[in-house]
């Protein structure tokens, strides 16, 4: 089934380019703040870096896929590609040696995190121009999405085996290597680098998309939220258990339940609404995830946790889906960068949030609290007015 996604004509070929630079994104976090801290000797400045880094990484993305839409993948990706790799190897070599000054790190990963190129949001929108068919752009987005869950899994690894035989800013310049070249191999292929900018429709005036996104970006916020809290909430029950270290195996139960699930969704014909089966999905999640808080011992806290990643992939995909098919041909990276601009905001207010609820609440009513997100994201979303017109970049 997933074998006809790949068998489209340029889809492996297109798919594998991104999923190279996309691997970059898996191991620069850990890689960045391994090297600032040991250049600098502060574990404060690092946490700045990573928080500029990831802060303009995540809220100028939908400005960046306005960029790939207006000019098309190629004139827009690789110079961003370009700028991202050349700031990051700028960081590898100003981290190789201790001294430098933290103030250099914060402007250089702020520069850095600006330039991110789009390259999940872009690689979405070819699949939405490589299949017509609504079934295998199902699938194709199931497959896209398990694909990122394993880089994102796999990146901390690589980036243990480089600090075997090199220091971590190795890492960083590993980083800025993957998605230049990444990148590179992306635009290359001719359904990509070949596209031209389709005309601004005119489904609204003045070059206005049908605000229909909000379901989907609201939702998805409720989704970040529950996995920035659930990140946390693992930790903290694995350490008031005596057992931090065990807190990495039961997030990887989550994460190989995302991909289990993410497999399922798509091989899977729906035939109901996509919209509805959101909302369906973000109620089990939040049911799922606040019955984690109440789990037995590691083992089954860890069990519950693959139940909660069973909702996450397919979550994720189905508003991806709703995305592409409201936003049209001329605006379908804008759409994809809103919906993970959506996850990942939410993920780090999730974050914040219960680092300072869990301080004062039991962690089992922090579960369930964190639970609740998805939940009253899809009720919210769901009792808005009806679609109207909202600005988007022309």
């Amino acid at each position: 089934m997933y074998a006809a996604v790949l068998r489209t004509p340029y889809a492996l070929r297109t798919f594998c380019a991104a999923l190279v630079g996309r691997l970059s994104y898996g191991i620069v976090s850990l890689s960045l703040m391994l090297a600032v801290t040991d250049a600098t000797g502060s574990y404060g400045v690092a946490g700045a870096v990573l928080a500029v880094f990831g802060g303009a990484s995540v809220l100028l993305s939908p400005l960046r896929a306005v960029l790939v839409d207006r000019y098309g993948p190629r004139r827009a990706l690789m110079p961003m590609a370009l700028v991202y790799a050349g700031l990051l190897a700028v960081i590898a070599v100003v981290a190789w040696r201790p001294g430098a000054p933290g103030w250099v790190f914060v402007v250089l990963g702020l520069a850095a995190g600006a330039g991110t190129p789009p390259l999940g949001p872009t690689m979405r929108a070819v699949w939405g121009r490589l299949l017509e068919d609504r079934r295998l752009l199902q699938r194709a987005y199931s497959l896209d999405g398990v694909a990122e869950e394993v880089l994102f899994v796999c990146g901390p690894l690589v980036v243990g085996v480089v600090l075997l035989w090199a220091p971590a800013a190795a890492g960083v310049a590993l980083s800025a290597v993957l998605v230049g070249v990444g990148t590179l191999g992306f635009v290359a292929v001719p359904v990509v680098g070949d596209v031209v900018p389709v005309a601004r429709e005119p489904r609204a005036r003045g070059g206005r998309l049908v605000g229909r996104l909000r379901q989907p970006v609201v939702v998805t916020v409720g989704v970040g939220l529950a996995l920035g809290a659930a990140d946390l909430l693992v930790l903290a029950s694995a350490e008031a258990q005596g057992r931090g270290g065990a807190a990495a195996w039961v997030l990887a139960a989550l994460s190989a339940g995302s991909a289990v699930g993410g497999l399922v969704n798509g091989a899977v014909d729906w035939r109901g609404s996509a919209r509805v089966r959101l909302g369906a999905l973000a109620g089990a999640l939040a049911v799922a995830l606040g019955c984690a808080g109440f789990a037995p011992g590691l083992v089954g806290l860890g069990i519950a946790a693959g139940c909660v990643g069973l909702f996450v992939a397919p979550a994720l995909t189905t508003a991806y889906l709703i995305a592409d098919e409201e936003a049209g041909a001329a605006f379908r990276t804008q759409a994809g960068a809103w919906v993970n601009t959506a996850v990942n905001a939410g993920s780090s207010v999730g974050t914040a949030a219960t680092g300072a609820l869990v301080a004062h609440v039991p962690v089992a009513v922090c579960f369930v609290v964190a639970g609740g997100a998805p939940a009253v994201a899809a009720l919210v979303s769901g009792l808005m007015p009806g679609p109207r017109e909202v600005p988007v970049a022309a």
